[in-house]
């Protein structure tokens, strides 16, 4: 099995317990810690599997299933993703990501769960606003919506991703109206209107006390400074902006494995571990006209803070559902743009052959099968208690928040 050459986890055994003396954790950050630094060891427990066509054995340790911990996510990550196959639909689809500016960004710093909250609040109201009147496109959307808190060089950059299909049902629910061909809704208008409901959203949850205010942004406390604080940002523009239309449900599938379940930082970026100090590569999207990639090094300890900024309150749910797609008339509703669409369920799914992935995607049949054989599966055959560790700054219990 492909193992990378340095991993998140063994720059967290080597150099976390030091980061824990020196640095005030949250509980939700110890979790973290913990879970990916025992993650696929003995200290989880595991099993003994046999093939059953051949004399292969293998020990496979339990994983911490923590949605931050990079070794976790393939299996998490495909599975969610064939659970949506079945609500795509014949269509072009759109991606339209919805960023805050710095200043905002700070403030989130210190209250992640009430600002990305009306992150999602002001995006879905804005897009679903947008697309019903009738001087745009005039119809009832469905998308979800994915947050990522992160830039590629982990500084805290909160921004949601929507994958939004290219049209949506009459305000009778009797006609699939479709947007115009390679273009969806102007990113200008929805700029302007997510700026006034963010900014109107913020100052609501700043009068009821939902905000804290630390450090260099001590005196937001005071509602006259808070006030001062946000009055420039109604001035200026906020970036929205739409990408090129995926065209398909095959496109669709290919964004939805490399957005829904990645991870600040995956172990395939880390270049480098040694000295204190650790190396990776990054992208540089404002770069133009120039080569992207990018390497960048620091100290073990601002890694591992950087790392830790975009742990998630437990609980937070970072994946969400509007609109058509809404968790509560999500079946109905499809069925009945399927209906107006005239197109049976087999157009609706991906054609693997048109797109193939660069790389096999991983599924429960490709883990069970006999790597030895090809041709057996891998049964458990004996399970394996989980070892208590000798060290005691790791004696937590992971879990999956």
């Amino acid at each position: 099995m492909y193992r990378p050459a340095f991993e998140l986890a063994d720059i967290l055994r080597r150099d976390g317990p030091a980061y824990r003396e020196s640095h005030r954790l949250t509980s939700d950050q110890g979790r973290v810690i913990d879970a990916i630094v025992n993650c696929r060891t003995a200290a989880l427990g595991g099993h003994v599997e046999e093939c059953d066509q051949c004399p292969y054995t293998r020990i496979s340790y339990n994983s911490c299933r923590n949605r931050h911990c990079p070794k976790c996510q393939s299996l998490a990550r495909a599975k969610w993703v064939e659970a949506r196959k079945a609500e795509l639909l014949p269509v072009e689809y759109f991606h339209v990501v919805f960023t805050v500016p710095e200043q905002i960004a700070r403030i989130a710093y210190y209250n992640r769960k009430a600002v990305c909250a009306i992150l999602f609040r002001a995006t879905a109201e804005t897009l679903n606003t947008i697309a019903r009147d009738l001087r745009h496109l005039g119809a009832e959307i469905g998308f979800f919506a994915v947050l990522h808190t992160w830039g590629q060089n982990l500084l805290h950059h909160p921004h949601l991703h929507c994958v939004v299909p290219g049209g949506g049902l009459s305000p009778d629910g009797e006609r699939w109206i479709s947007c115009k061909p390679q273009f969806f809704l102007s990113v200008k208008v929805l700029s302007r209107l997510f700026r006034r409901l963010f900014l109107e959203q913020l100052q609501t949850a700043f009068r009821k006390g939902e905000l804290r205010f630390f450090g260099e942004l001590a005196e937001l406390r005071k509602h006259a400074r808070f006030t001062r604080y946000l009055a420039p940002l109604k001035d200026v523009e906020w970036v929205v902006y739409a990408k090129p239309p995926f065209g398909g449900p095959d496109q669709v599938l290919g964004y939805l494995g490399r957005y829904t379940h990645r991870v600040a930082l995956s172990n395939e970026r880390l270049l480098d571990v040694k000295d204190g100090e650790v190396t990776f590569q990054w992208k540089d999207y404002r770069a133009k006209g120039r080569e992207k990639s990018r390497t960048m090094t620091l100290e073990s300890e601002e890694f591992i803070r950087r790392f830790l900024i975009h742990v998630l309150p437990r609980g937070f749910q970072r994946i969400r559902f509007f609109g058509l797609l809404s968790n509560r008339t999500r079946k109905a509703r499809l069925a009945q743009c399927r209906r107006l669409l005239t197109a049976p369920m087999a157009e609706l799914l991906p054609n693997p052959g048109n797109h193939p992935p660069l790389r096999p995607p991983m599924t429960e049949a490709s883990v069970r099968c006999c790597p030895s054989c090809g041709k057996g599966e891998m049964v458990r055959v004996l399970a394996i208690l989980p070892y208590q560790t000798l060290d005691p700054a790791w004696r937590r219990r992971p879990d999956s928040s």
